[in-house]
């Protein structure tokens, strides 16, 4: 989750305080990012045992507890949180669902199938969709639904990018039994090769999170104003990394694709036509060229 609304990643999803946002819901969404920022840096960052980790993402739930019982708190993360929980109705699950993500991240290094993926999915990137559209007050089931599908989609995306990364802190977000089924190591990743078998089982990986993409795309042109473009540029920017791996025939080893300068004015024009950009990638291209 970055202040720039065209970058993607883990946690970097929406953008923190971005000008786009109305200035009402910007110190909401700053506490929302350093709650999750900092409870994700107790998972990734440093080299503590996973029982110092696994206690400090457990004294974030104990202040959410809190939080929940009307209690004063004194740590600043959740004094800044507190106000937008109370103003905004804040659903108090999201923000445990994702310090169950991290959790999981300290203790599980491997997925054995899709559904497994997913399943983290639901927890570590779907709450911030949401906890966002809660900011707007809308509660609409299939807004909501459409949300799930881009945030998990951005999820993907970020781990097809850090499969490299993720590796070397020992983790492997890859379906094992996809990796079976097309003949990919976890020697290949540590080797950082790119033949034939990975390029074919990259595009597959490409593919599923295209289509996940284009799947929750309606919801860019269904919300109104400035979050509508907001989230217009999201659904692009994570289409447009797409694009360089597919590019890349899946090599992310030698330079991990990411947003620069260059690609923003191309983004805002797609963003700003939100017709041409929903006819995009309802035809299969998300804003992009194949």
């Amino acid at each position: 989750m970055k202040a720039n609304p065209v970058n993607t990643g883990h946690y970097e999803n929406f953008p923190v305080a971005s000008i786009i946002l109305p200035r009402r819901l910007r110190p909401a969404v700053r506490a929302i990012y350093a709650f999750a920022r900092t409870a994700d840096d107790f998972a990734d960052e440093g080299d503590a045992p996973a029982e110092v980790r696994l206690a400090q993402l457990a004294l974030y739930h104990s202040h959410l507890h809190a939080l929940e019982r009307g209690d004063a708190v004194d740590h600043p993360i959740f004094c800044d949180l507190a106000s937008p929980i109370r103003e905004h109705a804040l659903p108090f699950t999201l923000f445990h669902d994702l310090l169950f993500a991290f959790e999981q991240d300290v203790v599980k290094t491997r997925y054995a199938h899709f559904g497994e993926v997913m399943d983290y999915c639901k927890r570590s990137a779907n709450p911030i969709g949401r906890l966002l559209l809660h900011l707007y007050r809308d509660r609409d089931e299939k807004h909501l639904a459409w949300s799930d599908g881009i945030c998990s989609s951005l999820q993907l995306i970020n781990f097809l990018q850090d499969v490299a990364q993720d590796w070397h802190k020992g983790r492997v977000y890859l379906p094992q039994d996809e990796m079976a089924k097309y003949g990919v190591t976890e020697r290949q990743i540590a080797e950082g090769r790119v033949d034939g078998l990975w390029q074919i089982f990259m595009k597959s990986q490409i593919e599923r999170a295209r289509r996940m993409l284009q799947a929750g795309a309606p919801l860019g042109t269904a919300l109104p104003g400035r979050l509508g473009l907001e989230m217009r540029l999201i659904i692009q920017g994570g289409a447009a990394i797409l694009e360089k791996l597919h590019k890349a025939r899946g090599d992310m080893f030698k330079q991990r694709p990411v947003l620069t300068w260059r690609d923003a004015p191309g983004l805002l024009w797609r963003a700003l036509l939100p017709t041409k950009a929903a006819g995009n990638c309802s035809s299969g291209r998300c804003g992009t060229k194949r």
